[in-house]
């Protein structure tokens, strides 16, 4: 038979060889775990310690438990007359009754709605089980390529990958909002007769819920349960400039200086990767970058950061490598030697094996953040840009790596948001204020490390254009509130072709209300791999007059953007609300608003409706209920309504909230 124990904040639950806990974790909001026999004694996952909350109100009988915590009750039910009885959840909102989540089992019979299949290495592939509900729409879970905002019907791999960021977070249109607390790798079904949650091998089901009353509420104590956003810092709302490489400190500086004279703003431009002497030393191979401090401090009269690109990838020619490998600080393999990429680094004659370090090794935080210290931060370069750090594997088997922190097939997915992890400690022991980490994955709670995610290595095409935005609307409800595209795309695209410039310009105004304003690309004519490439020409005024006209305006229009764009990254770190979003968390009564999605609200005032069509010169653009809205020029129209908004080649359809007074900034 079922047992309960109550406590005071908690409720466990027994039955065979499980135990099962339901623990108040933040108001409206439960963290349940299960496994066999006993609860691991330390998790990897994303949460650290409950947030304060009243405590829970906990009821048993001899078959049935109640747990009321605010606005969310989990009812724990155990039928023994079912065929294989277990206990049950079902999670509901306390003020109306309504049913918001509730497990259902995989077979009358076995298995159950939790489901443990042991490996004798004391890890179990492990499934729960929900209903599924035809009405319910789904958003969130990172970063995806398959170009759809809404989740329901796609069965999607929990792994880390190149434009694939696996943040195991959703929201409900019910009203829920859950984190999958498990970082191994695994899958998720959003399927019409099932929801289902899975590891190939894991120690516990883990998982956290809340009923929080809005989708902003939900937004805000997931936040509170994995951690804030800092405040971004002032100079990273501006203009980042950024070509696949700069291969020498005067090629970059005479962009910078072209800029200035120009006078077009700029903020951040970037040494990419083979700007060092060899993967793993974490320094500019001076050949190249003969004055570094010189370099910097020309950066810093123009008002311009300098950006470096740091790679987790070790070169067995670096200078350190004997130090990586003989004191464990590198990833380890289950099977066969450690390295898990190649490429053609610095003194390679042709591509050659790279190990990675092990960011969720303590030591290797250390003796990494030492090196960037010395040889970047003390120079005066306080932007890094954590390139390639899912990890980027070759093969592409994340389950044969072995961590610190566990097997890669437990933990593999905490790997960004530890390497962010470490340059975040290392910046709060130096004694400097957060700054901004350029990454190209993240895990939940990455955002308390000021990680800003891009969605990495993607086409230069319009297609790929329409899929960033439902990318990024969905890592903004997973928690990352800082996030850009590769604006043109990444790979490929000719500065010279018309066509090519028109979807330029067009991502470039998409780019103009995102949270990061950032520039890059891999041009024609693109040269191989290898430290030797450049790619073609990428910066601002290489797409012809009409393109660049167009740019400067855009330039400007993004400058007077700013000090609304700071206003709502204030309020992300503060409430956890991100200021690119769906329009339902500002908009959960109209309908419509969980529709539509390539459309989005920047903070509550300002929506924006991007062109993804080519030779496209209006479209149109539905307004939200409960308020009126203002175009640009300054017609005023009911919410509510779809208008077809004029598009012209030099602006897409922007309307602000009528008496919202947006604060641009002077023209």
């Amino acid at each position: 038979m079922v047992r309960f124990f109550p406590a005071e904040t908690a409720l466990e639950v027994r039955h065979r060889h499980e135990v099962l806990t339901i623990e108040a974790w933040g108001p409206d909001s439960v963290r349940v775990r299960a496994a066999q026999f006993r609860l691991p004694a330390g998790s990897h996952g994303a949460l650290d310690r409950p947030p304060p909350s009243e405590p829970p109100v906990i009821k048993t009988a001899d078959r049935h438990a109640v747990f009321v915590h605010g606005e969310l009750t989990v009812d724990v039910v155990f039928d023994a007359g079912a065929a294989y009885p277990e206990p049950l959840l079902t999670f509901s909102r306390t003020s109306t009754g309504q049913e918001l989540l509730a497990e259902r089992r995989e077979h009358f019979w076995l298995p159950g709605a939790r489901f443990f299949q042991g490996n004798r290495s004391g890890a179990h592939e492990i499934h729960q089980q929900f209903a599924a509900y035809d009405d319910e729409k789904l958003y969130g879970l990172g970063q995806r390529t398959h170009g759809r905002l809404d989740l329901k019907g796609l069965s999607l791999d929990l792994v880390q990958r190149n434009g694939e960021v696996s943040i195991p977070f959703v929201l409900s249109s019910r009203g829920y909002g859950l984190l999958w607390n498990v970082p191994a790798v695994g899958r998720v079904e959003f399927s019409a007769n099932a929801t289902r949650w899975t590891a190939g091998q894991a120690r516990e089901i883990d998982y956290w819920l809340t009923a929080a009353p809005t989708p902003a509420a939900i937004l805000g104590r997931y936040a509170d349960a994995t951690g804030h956003s800092p405040d971004l810092p002032e100079w990273a709302s501006g203009f980042w400039q950024s070509r696949l490489r700069y291969r020498s400190q005067e090629e970059l500086l005479d962009v910078a200086r072209e800029h200035h004279r120009r006078g077009l703003p700029m903020s951040v431009i970037v040494a990419d990767f083979f700007h060092w002497s060899a993967m793993g030393d974490y320094r500019f191979d001076e050949t190249e970058w003969p004055d570094v401090p010189g370099m910097v401090a020309e950066l810093d009269e123009l008002g311009v950061k300098l950006m470096v690109s740091i790679w987790p990838t070790v070169s067995p020619l670096s200078e350190h490598f004997d130090t990586y490998r003989d004191h464990g600080l590198l990833v380890g393999t289950d099977q066969g030697a450690e390295f898990h990429q190649t490429i053609q680094d610095k003194g390679m004659d042709v591509p050659m094996p790279v190990a990675f370090y092990d960011p969720t090794n303590p030591e290797t935080r250390a003796f990494v953040w030492d090196l960037v210290r010395r040889n970047y931060l003390d120079q005066g370069i306080s932007v890094f840009w954590l390139d390639a750090c899912e990890p980027e594997l070759n093969p592409a088997h994340p389950g044969n790596l072995a961590f610190h922190a566990g097997p890669g097939a437990e933990v593999a997915s905490i790997y960004p948001r530890d390497n962010a992890r470490l340059f975040a400690e290392g910046m709060a022991a130096a004694g400097h204020e957060p700054t901004v980490l350029l990454c190209r994955s993240a895990w939940a709670g990455s955002q308390k490390y000021g990680a800003a995610v891009w969605s990495g290595d993607i086409p230069a095409t319009w297609q790929s254009l329409r899929q960033q935005i439902r990318a990024g609307l969905n890592i903004a409800i997973s928690g990352i509130p800082w996030w850009t595209t590769d604006i043109g795309g990444f790979h490929g695209g000719d500065p010279a072709d018309p066509a090519y410039r028109e979807l330029f310009v067009r991502w470039f105004a998409y780019g103009v209300f995102c949270p990061l304003f950032r520039l890059h690309g891999d041009r024609e004519p693109r040269t191989p791999t290898g430290y030797a490439m450049t790619g073609g020409p990428n910066e601002v005024w290489s797409y012809g007059d009409e393109a660049y006209e167009i740019i400067v305006g855009l330039l400007d229009l993004r400058e007077r953007l700013r000090p609304y764009l700071h206003e709502q990254l204030r309020a992300a770190a503060r409430d956890g609300v991100p200021p690119m979003r769906p329009l339902f968390v500002d908009h959960p009564d109209d309908p419509r608003a969980w529709q539509v999605e390539d459309q989005f609200l920047l903070g509550p005032d300002v929506l924006v409706a991007p062109v993804t069509e080519a030779g496209q010169r209006s479209r149109p653009v539905y307004l939200p209920a409960g308020t009126r809205w203002v175009d640009a020029s300054g017609a005023v129209f009911d919410g509510g309504t779809t208008v077809e908004a004029a598009a012209p080649l030099d602006r897409i359809p922007v309307f602000t909230r009528e008496g919202a007074g947006v604060p641009w900034g002077p023209r």
